[in-house]
């Protein structure tokens, strides 16, 4: 009797989560949000954080490896001041990257569920 493999079911996305994609405007791999998806939950089209561009998405191959994905990231510091493009650990949010700078104070961060400001530059106590 064939024995038969267990269907493996592809995960489904919501408007609003977190991919990693390359960015074909930026030249780097980075997490894009996802902006549209079809009937059955797969994503259709992301949207980049850093340079606004919304692109097709397709699903990748295969396992990435895990140096391509895992980025070396600092844990988060309210007194650091962050930039752009920069990765940082949160202890509540995990990992996320500085998608901008919103004023002196602020920043805007992608993590693997949405984009959260928080605050930078703060003067320790």
């Amino acid at each position: 009797m064939p024995v038969k493999e267990p269907k493996v079911e592809k995960p489904t996305y919501a408007v609003g989560d977190r991919v990693d994609k390359f960015c074909a405007k930026c030249q780097e791999e980075r997490g894009h949000i996802v902006a549209t998806i079809t009937k059955r939950g797969q994503i259709s089209r992301v949207s980049c954080p850093k340079c606004g561009v919304r692109s097709s998405f397709k699903p990748a191959a295969g396992p990435r490896s895990a140096s391509a994905s895992a980025k070396v990231s600092a844990p988060y510091d309210r007194t650091r001041t962050y930039r752009t493009g920069q990765h940082l650990t949160h202890p509540t949010y995990g990992p996320g990257e500085v998608t901008a700078v919103i004023e002196p104070q602020k920043i805007d961060v992608l993590f693997s569920d949405r984009v959260r400001r928080l605050i930078h530059s703060q003067p320790s106590v």
